[in-house]
């Protein structure tokens, strides 16, 4: 049986994260001590970055926009799925679950397009290091940040909106822990298939097209490392550049395999897997990836940390 429209029944059921696992109290409490923690990291980074005056270049600034990011992708999910299982309540509202799936579709589109422009920050530094003030002006940098979260809201406001108009089967069971469009759309009771291969197309654009340009600019960009003649210099930038190639495979691998594996409509419990490691996990390791390996990130971090000692 079909709803008819909205109205009838606005709220969809989340069944939640594994709901046949064993220890899923255990899971879920896990899932929330690793929130808080990439809520802290990413929080930490983006005031150091702000707040200290070396950190004040385009590399840093973009990052502070994925710290951003990832904290608006990491909050408008994890926060909801805790209450719910804590609660015993499965219940989303239609309003609630458009936001989720509107804010995870922005961000999602949005990190794809500022770990692109992140790679061409990189490659400006390294291969045109002259030019290199003059292309990345700050200007240039937040209309790189501008068009990353503008690209991600526009994408993410239609795919929202066409999904949502769908009707319904009842009884509105959501087959995972937040409202992604894959699984909204398995509880459609239309013919989707023409909406389907939409969302194909959409995935090439925002996953095979980025990731192109970002392999394509790291050949070049190691072809000129190998040129250096300071070893210094060549540590120094491979390992930055190792940082945001581990960024990359964190962002990139976890959405190619969920929208562009070969039936992955019928592995939902690995979907799951997958979209908890891109909610929660990815957002823990970014802010780990750049600043274990990052000599001014560390520095920055110990001089906080002294200056806040010496207020005590």
């Amino acid at each position: 049986m079909c709803g008819g429209n909205e109205t009838e029944s606005t709220n969809f059921i989340l069944l939640g994260l594994f709901p046949e696992f064993r220890y899923n109290t255990a899971l879920v409490s896990i899932v929330l001590l690793i929130y808080m923690a990439a809520f802290i990291g990413n929080t930490l980074l983006v005031l150091l970055i702000w707040l200290d005056s070396r950190l004040h270049t385009p590399m840093y600034f973009l990052l502070s926009q994925l710290s951003l990011m990832d904290l608006t992708l990491t909050s408008s999910i994890i926060p909801k799925m805790v209450a719910n299982f804590f609660s015993g309540w499965q219940g989303i509202s239609f309003l609630a679950c458009g936001t989720q799936i509107f804010f995870s579709l922005t961000v999602a589109i949005g990190e794809c397009i500022l770990i692109t422009v992140m790679c061409f920050d990189r490659y400006v530094a390294i291969c045109n290091p002259l030019r290199y003030p003059v292309i990345m002006s700050p200007r240039m940098c937040w209309q790189m940040a501008a068009m990353s979260w503008a690209g991600g809201a526009l994408t993410s406001f239609g795919h929202t909106a066409f999904t949502l108009h769908f009707h319904i089967c009842s009884p509105r069971e959501i087959p995972h822990f937040f409202c992604e469009v894959m699984a909204v759309l398995r509880i459609v009771c239309e013919d989707i298939s023409a909406y389907e291969k939409a969302v194909v197309v959409t995935s090439i654009l925002v996953l095979l097209l980025p990731l192109s340009l970002i392999l394509s600019s790291y050949v070049l960009i190691f072809l000129a490392v190998l040129r250096m003649n300071s070893p210094e210099g060549r540590n120094k930038t491979l390992a930055t550049c190792s940082s945001h190639l581990c960024v990359v495979g964190l962002y990139f691998g976890p959405g190619m395999c969920i929208y562009m594996r070969p039936g992955s409509a019928k592995t939902p419990k690995l979907n799951q897997g997958l979209f908890l490691f891109g909610t929660v996990l990815t957002p823990l390791l970014n802010p780990l990836a750049y600043s274990l390996r990052n000599k001014e990130v560390l520095c920055s971090l110990k001089k906080l940390m002294g200056q806040f000692q010496s207020t005590r």
